[in-house]
């Protein structure tokens, strides 16, 4: 009859699945053989055919399912990464940036340091929010460089930004603070900007337990004590105070 009842085997060294299935063929195409009866090999043959492409429908199909899953774990992945971060910038989005810092401060001391780009309003009316949006990522880059792996960097309004120092020393965060302040403004913007622009910073040193509405607020205080006292500055408000 010159039938041919190959099996697509997997590709790969994992288990066969169908171990059980696949020895009961091989003894199906041992008796297939040795029957003389056309009618009873006829219908043996049959079923041994319609077995092998219920098995190959099933690994295509098994297949299929793996890949599926496989795509909605990406796709949750990069669901929960829009929900924690800032479409423009990539850090921390407000949000993100609450939870971080009640986190952190349940399991220890933090600094948080609160920064504004000085005067941005007039950037955007100038030469508008395209213009403004590169203002900002080139802001946020200077912080990457300053901040590194130290700290997690966040955006908690147009021109705000956030940066959580855990387990810091407030002399330490502040050294740092005034790192940010002046790579900033040693930064010259291209055209149309043509220009250096500032930020001014508050530092608020928080102890383990602090709550996320303190530890900004303190830091919101000093940073517009910075503002007060001309801009470009990095100034610390007590908390007891």
């Amino acid at each position: 009859m010159g039938l041919n009842f190959s099996m697509n085997a997997p590709s790969n060294d994992a288990p066969d699945l169908f171990q059980n299935e696949s020895d009961a063929l091989e003894k199906a195409r041992t008796i297939h053989a040795q029957i003389d009866a056309n009618e009873c090999r006829l219908a043996l043959g049959e079923l041994i055919g319609h077995f092998e492409r219920l098995m190959r429908e099933t690994r295509r199909l098994i297949g299929r399912s793996d890949r599926a899953e496989r795509e909605m774990q990406a796709l949750t992945h990069q669901l929960q990464y829009r929900a924690t971060h800032d479409a423009l910038t990539d850090v921390l989005n407000r949000s993100a940036v609450i939870e971080r810092t009640s986190k952190a401060l349940r399991a220890g001391q933090a600094v948080m340091i609160l920064l504004d780009i000085d005067e941005f309003k007039r950037v955007n009316d100038d030469f508008g929010h395209p213009v403004g949006d590169a203002v900002i990522l080139g802001i946020v880059d200077c912080l990457r460089r300053i901040v590194g792996e130290r700290g997690v960097i966040g955006r908690v309004g147009g021109e705000e930004f956030t940066v959580l120092l855990p387990g810091y020393e407030l002399a330490r965060a502040l050294q740092l603070a005034d790192e940010m302040r002046i790579a900033i403004a040693s930064l010259v913007f291209a055209a149309p900007v043509d220009r250096r622009i500032t930020a001014s910073f508050g530092v608020s040193f928080n102890p383990a337990g602090t709550d996320f509405d303190t530890a900004y607020g303190v830091a919101d205080s000093a940073l517009y004590k910075a503002k007060r006292g001309g801009r470009d500055r990095v100034e610390f408000a007590d908390p007891s105070m």
